[in-house]
Formats: C-alpha cells, structure tokens, sequence
C-alpha cells in the first residue's frame, strides 16, 4: 500500500508499506484523507526528533475496515476522525479526565508497519499519511457520515489543538478579549474557538497580510501584521494571548501584551532546545504562562462536540481546506505548507 515515510533524510510516498491487522482493542482505519500539520514538517527538518524509519501524518479521518478483539464503539464501515492520544484509558490522569497527560500515550512510538520486511515505526500513535493505519480503539472516534472526510480530517489535530485550547486550557469567558499571533492551521481555530467562547475583540496577528480575509472568516475582529497596534486596540492589554507560530521572540510578544490577570497560552513548537525569557515582574499582577498539549482535549467527547458544531454551522472546517492534493502529490503539498500559500493542505487517497 501507498503510504509517506521518513528515512532520516528525506520523505517519500512508497507503494510498498504493509500493516499488520488490529490487535485487542485496536481498529484498522482505512484513510481517506490527512491534514498536512507544521508538527510532519517538523519531523522531517529535525525540530521533533523522531526515530525512523517512521510513517507519517497524525490529523486524518476514514472508514473502519477491521476491529479487534473487545471493540465494541465502532465497527466496520463508520466514519470515524483519528487522535493522536493512545491513552491507556486506566491510569490517575486518564480517570480526572486528562488524557493529555497519561503517561503511556507519549514517548512510545510503536511499528505496526513493515517495508521490505523492516519494521516501520508509526508517528504520534496515528501515522495517517497511509492507505490504511492501525490505531488503540481510544482514537478512532465516529463522526456522522454526512460530514465530508476531507474537513473531519482536520478534527483531529489542528481543531482539537486550536479550539481546545480556548475551550479547555484557556477557558475563555464571554466579553473577553484574545490576541492570536499566526493565523495558520491553528492559530484559525484559536480564532473561532474564542469567536465560539464570546469574546467580543479577536485580534489577529500575521506578517502576510493575505491572511485578513480568512482571519476575519474564522471570527477575528482586528487583523494587524504586527504585534505594534494591539496596544491600540486593547489599550491595557489582553485577557489571552497565543502564541501559535513556535519563535520565542513572539512567545516574548504574547506575555508582554497580557492586561492583569492575563494568561499567555503556547501552542506553537519551537526547537526542543530552545530557550525563552520574560520580565519576572511582569508577571506578578496574576498573570500567567501556560503550556497546552493538544487543547487539554478529551478526543472521544470533543470530536463529538466540535461535529456538532459543525452541523450546527457554528465550527469552520471546509473553509479549512485551502487545497486538496493526492498522495502522490505529498512534495508539492509539503512546500506549499511550508512556504505559508494554504492555511491547510489536504491529502487524499
């Protein structure tokens, strides 16, 4: 089968990956469509170390072709949306609720794939730049079948990540105000989860001025290129600000335009050396910084939720998708992301 490996020097579709079938509580996905996240690039130009060989993508949707022993919430022939969270669904984290935190479900990337008789390892648990992915029955999450696979794909991360991160981490309130710095895949669903949570001024931020119309789609109220005129808008500074592009001298940004009270949210990766810094007495007006790993999200009900709220119209997913590429078509779709031309780049099988 197709499918997009890394070897540690470059990234290439192949026809000739297999899988092995689902285990005991694991469901075989046959994809239909992945999102093309920053975090795949990031693998492949050594910001994420990852071993390899390794399968990649992590945002995608399909049917289910195959499930194992004990399956019991899906069965062959639902659509369903994939996370990347391979909780045990046991442990203290996952019993309060936080599968972000569960120990088991980072750090422990499995190969349930094989290349020549080479066992391939398989990225965030998920691996959806393949034809078909073997996944723990904990991600795959049914979705309505009316919902079009090419925007459910989207759910699974840069949703989860960005809307999550209002909802969940942030826990934006009605009247309040948000600074969004990068209005790529998640920085577009930070602005409509905080559209969603009622804040009334939206600020966001991008150097490429292209990216006005689209912010504004999304829920934003105020488009700037740069951080300079927030101040003019939010004279006493922002309830939120996220940082959504992973560079530390916005992370600098981000804390520097907090009113008090004010909460600056990371979500953008830099390099994993990478240091920042900030004002220590700039914080103690109950200001805070706070790291978020994939929107705090509980993937089971928050894909659920953020379907419906698509269906209701409140939740943006085909206006997402700014172009659709075919497998084959993975290297042109990687520099187009790269180089910031699509806000999200679909591929297909």
């Amino acid at each position: 089968m197709r499918g997009v490996v890394f070897d540690g020097k470059r990234a290439e579709v192949v026809d000739d990956l297999d899988v092995r079938r689902p285990g005991p509580g694991e469901v075989l996905v046959a994809v239909s469509a992945a999102g093309l996240c920053h975090s795949d690039l990031s693998v492949v130009d050594g910001t994420i170390p990852f071993p390899v060989p390794v399968v990649l993508g992590h945002e995608g949707a399909g049917v289910v072709e195959e499930v194992g022993a004990g399956v019991r919430h899906v069965r062959p022939g639902d659509h369903v949306a994939l996370s990347t969270l391979a909780n045990c669904g046991a442990c203290a984290d996952c019993d309060r609720g936080r599968p972000t935190m569960c120990r088991r479900a980072v750090g422990r990337p499995t190969r349930p794939f094989t290349r020549g008789g080479r066992e391939v390892f398989q990225f965030a648990a998920n691996s959806a730049f393949a034809e078909r992915t073997v996944v723990k029955a904990v991600q795959a999450v049914r979705i309505p079948d009316d919902i079009p696979l090419t925007s459910a794909a989207l759910i699974g991360c840069g949703v989860l990540t960005g809307v999550g991160a209002v909802l969940n981490r942030a826990r934006v309130d009605r009247g309040e105000s948000v600074v969004v710095i990068g209005a790529g895949g998640i920085g577009l669903n930070v602005v409509q989860g905080a559209r969603i949570a009622g804040a009334t001024r939206i600020v966001a931020v991008d150097a490429n001025p292209e990216k006005e119309g689209v912010a504004r789609r999304f829920g934003a109220t105020h488009f700037l290129t740069s951080v300079a005129g927030v101040r003019d808008i939010l004279p006493t500074g922002a309830d939120h600000a996220f940082e959504c592009v992973g560079r530390v001298e916005l992370i600098r940004q981000a804390i520097d335009l907090l009113d008090r009270h004010g909460q600056a949210i990371l979500l953008g990766v830099p390099a994993a050396t990478a240091e920042a810094s900030f004002l220590v007495s700039s914080l103690y007006l109950d200001k805070s910084i706070l790291g978020c790993r994939y929107g705090s999200a509980r993937p089971q009900r928050d894909i659920a939720l953020y379907a419906d709220l698509y269906r209701e119209g409140r939740l943006l997913l085909d206006e997402l998708v700014t172009a659709t590429y075919p497998i084959e078509d993975f290297t042109k779709a990687a520099e187009d992301a790269g180089e910031g031309r699509v806000a999200r780049a679909v591929l297909t099988f």
